[in-house]
């Protein structure tokens, strides 16, 4: 792949990879740009290691999900949305809009259980992308999503 072709593969999945990390990061927009950068940084420098066969976009989530994994964001969750609210305060993404609320419950779960909702539901893949993508089996991602749902069901609905 050449310097211009990954160029044009990072514009065309830049605001999907965005959004996705936006969410994981619950709102938190530097966290979310941060985590982008050291993804495509680290996607430029192994860019070897892609092959045509497989989807682009798959491959930089699949980066970026690890590269969440290990970020500090992944270990913060908050106990209840009003912590969230608490230690957000202004400075979410989204203090304004609808998906303050949202952002602050993804926030309460355990990070898989936040990938696996965030890549099904606010991404598009299926199970067995997100199986591919976060190198878990089918079963345990359809163990993360219900969780996840029933969690987010429980904050939610308070």
């Amino acid at each position: 792949m050449t310097k211009n072709q990954f160029i044009e593969l990072v514009k065309s999945e830049q605001n999907s990879l965005r959004g996705f990390l936006l969410a994981l990061c619950c709102g938190n927009r530097d966290e979310a740009d941060e985590i982008a950068q050291e993804t495509l940084i680290k996607a430029y420098l192994s860019v070897s290691s892609y092959s045509d066969r497989g989807r682009f976009r798959s491959w930089v989530f699949k980066i970026a999900y690890n590269t969440f994994l290990n970020h500090r964001s992944a270990a913060r969750t908050y106990e209840s949305l009003e912590e969230g609210k608490l230690l957000a305060g202004p400075y979410s993404a989204d203090a304004s809009y609808v998906h303050e609320e949202l952002y602050l419950a993804l926030g309460t779960l355990p990070p898989k259980e936040r990938s696996a909702i965030t890549l099904h539901y606010l991404t598009g893949y299926s199970i067995k992308e997100i199986a591919a993508i976060s190198d878990s089996t089918e079963d345990a991602v359809k163990k993360q999503l219900s969780r996840g749902r029933d969690k987010l069901k429980n904050i939610l609905q308070k």
